[in-house]
């Protein structure tokens, strides 16, 4: 069954198990008519510029169906040692839980059971902002056919000393899944959160991703989404973050994997003195494509933004990137900051760059830019001077370059753990 018969107005979602309230049903059903209304994104359709929309074809794709190695998968899902939780999907049905280590009153629940049993709290942070970067048609499509994800609701005063891990994992040729990430942290609450998004074999599939991350007053956040989806998978990673006064949101999304890459990161600072600091690490090898577009947008003053892209290109692979720094009125005294760096390894790569301002306020201090370069001949000629291959010399000149981004974590532990995942992707 294709993604465009998925869906009957007499049977409701045919893909979705029946534990979903009916209120939510209804939006399902509502979403649906959304997406058959919206247009397919078009070449002069400025989100999508550069793009190649011949990727984001979805005619061939099915409804994902449970798995039956469930067990293995399980067993694969190991990655960080010293875990406060760990929430493992296949196909976007829960296969596994752990929450011997969190802290009472935390809630780490499927979607759908958040959605009858805290109905309130699920609703007022529930994909509630405007997709304004150039999908909402696939966003429509993502709340239409959900069938499960993950809510994690932190209450006032609760911090969490170790992560919380969860896996989104897909399998079946031609398979699409919509792995959903929901995360709540109340007044002075402060968790991590590594999701992690793995194709379980090396197969054609597609991935509509969201993630909701609200942060209530002096709130902190650390959320890392590690993808490593196929080499022959399409995939969309649609973030909303919401940061009130005196907050601080720390997102790194590292793209590791993927044919097809469409990534949408929109960070509101709705309160005073609050901060968002918004990093990306790109290793493009192969004819991978990444594509990412981001909005940091200042509702309040005195509040910061920060933001650092580093894409690594080799082979013939392309990354584009579009950026807009939005300051709106009232909003003075802002600090936002938009850089990316290509660090170029091919004469047929490319790297297409577009950052942007719009400041509607005074006092402000803005800045924005994107480089390219080569590898830098001096150290590779120092590095092989004491015995290193070329190649590894450049493996590892590239480590280094990412190694400056995983730097704006301040958990050493957590930049350890996501340095050993990035080894292991470079060959290290």
């Amino acid at each position: 069954m294709s993604i465009s018969t998925t869906f009957s107005a007499e049977t409701g979602i045919s893909s979705t198990p029946n534990n979903w309230p009916e209120w939510f049903r209804k939006d399902q059903y509502k979403a649906w008519e959304l997406f058959q209304s919206l247009p397919q994104p078009k070449r002069n359709d400025e989100p999508w510029r550069f793009a190649n929309l011949q990727a984001i074809d979805l005619s061939d794709f099915h409804a994902a169906v449970p798995v039956t190695d469930a067990a293995l998968l399980v067993a694969r899902s190991s990655a960080h040692s010293n875990l406060a939780a760990k929430l493992i999907f296949a196909n976007e049905v829960l296969v596994h839980s752990d929450q011997k280590g969190l802290p009472a009153g935390v809630l780490l629940l499927p979607l759908e059971e958040a959605a009858k049993n805290h109905e309130e709290l699920f609703r007022k942070s529930f994909m509630t902002s405007e997709v304004r970067l150039g999908s909402k048609k696939f966003a429509a499509l993502h709340r239409a056919l959900l069938r499960s994800g993950a809510f994690v609701y932190v209450p006032q005063g609760v911090v969490i000393e170790k992560p919380i891990e969860i896996w989104h994992w897909v399998q079946g040729e031609n398979a699409t899944i919509f792995p959903h990430t929901l995360i709540v942290l109340g007044e002075g609450a402060s968790a991590t959160v590594i999701d992690h998004f793995v194709s379980s074999r090396e197969e054609r599939s597609l991935a509509i991703a969201v993630n909701d991350l609200t942060l209530g007053t002096n709130a902190k956040l650390n959320y890392v989404a590690v993808q490593e989806w196929s080499d022959k998978t399409t995939a969309f990673h649609i973030n909303t973050t919401e940061v009130e006064k005196e907050a601080v949101s720390t997102a790194l999304q590292m793209n590791l994997g993927g044919a097809y890459i469409r990534g949408e990161s929109n960070s509101h600072l709705l309160g005073e003195q609050s901060r968002s600091v918004m990093l990306s690490i790109n290793p493009a090898t192969g004819t991978r494509e990444i594509d990412q577009r981001t909005f940091q947008d200042h509702f309040a003053p005195r509040a910061t933004s920060d933001l650092l892209y580093h894409n690594a290109l080799a082979d013939s692979s392309r990354t584009i990137f579009a950026g807009l720094i939005k300051v709106e009125e009232h909003a003075h005294e802002t600090d936002a900051y938009q850089k990316v760096r290509n660090l170029m390894l091919s004469d047929e790569a490319e790297a297409n760059s577009m950052p942007g301002l719009e400041i509607l306020a005074d006092n402000v201090r803005c800045t924005h830019g994107a480089t390219s370069g080569e590898l830098n001949e001096d150290e590779l000629f120092y590095m092989m001077a004491r015995g290193i291959a070329p190649q590894r010399a450049a493996q590892l000149i590239v480590r280094g370059f990412f190694g400056t981004v995983l730097e704006r974590l301040e958990n050493e532990d957590l930049q350890e753990h996501l340095g050993s995942i990035l080894d292991k992707k470079l060959n290290l």
